[in-house]
């Protein structure tokens, strides 16, 4: 099964291999930013409404309802399925009781809306993306922040760590509004790798072109054109 939100307030879920639409899960009154399975047979999904919803599957019932007092972008379970991380607009990280829906901890330092979360596999870090431009690496039994990613041009949307087999390296991707996906040490912060997808015009010499007006060739050059001219 596969589960997407909406900005038309329902969250679907869809038959894999056949693409059938299964169930309309509706109940939340904004946009739905996230959902993530507890179990194969609940669904958590998290929103613009401030609200945390709980999904029987089998029956298509709501479970329970947490009000978090956020406008949340994103969550995500640890490995342990016992807590749940959320992204907010109001730039802050959450850490939940997934029993409770108690607040564990709030992580401060983002400066603008956090956009994805994600924990590593041993459940001892959790990283942040935000539309600041940042990664944040988080220790889980201080709530302090150990790292500070920068490199990226504009706002963070995604970030996942990498598994690594036989090596004690961990690494972090992040993509971002800026058409990269970055490979992250975590140990040391740098960046590894920079992933880009060719643009259509990529490396196309546009020096002395005319007729074009200065919008039309600064959309070029966006697309992946060069002006030797500027160097």
């Amino acid at each position: 099964m596969l589960a997407s939100g909406s900005s038309d307030r329902t969250i679907r879920i869809w038959h894999t291999q056949t693409g059938e639409c299964l169930q309309i899960l509706e109940g939340h009154m904004h946009w739905v930013m996230s959902v993530v399975f507890s179990s194969p047979e609940i669904l958590v999904s998290a929103g613009f409404d401030r609200m945390i919803n709980w999904w029987d599957l089998q029956t298509g019932a709501c479970l329970r309802t947490w009000q978090v007092g956020q406008s949340i972008c994103a969550i995500a379970f640890n490995p342990s399925g016992d807590i749940l991380a959320s992204g907010s607009i109001e730039r802050t990280v959450g850490l939940w009781d997934a029993s409770t829906g108690a607040c564990l901890q709030t992580l401060l330092g983002h400066t603008h809306f956090v956009w994805s979360v994600a924990f590593s596999p041993d459940g001892r870090f959790l990283a942040s993306g935000s539309f600041d431009r940042t990664i944040r690496l988080w220790d889980l039994s201080t709530g302090a922040c150990l790292q500070v990613l920068e490199g990226h041009e504009s706002g963070v949307f995604s970030v996942a760590f990498i598994p690594q087999n036989g090596t004690d390296r961990q690494l972090l991707a992040s993509s971002s509004a800026d058409a990269t996906i970055r490979i992250w040490d975590i140990a040391s912060g740098e960046c590894v790798k920079i992933l880009r997808s060719p643009r259509p015009y990529e490396g196309m010499n546009i020096a002395g072109v005319t007729g074009i007006t200065d919008a039309q060739k600064a959309t070029l050059k966006a697309l992946g054109a060069i002006d030797y001219g500027d160097r």
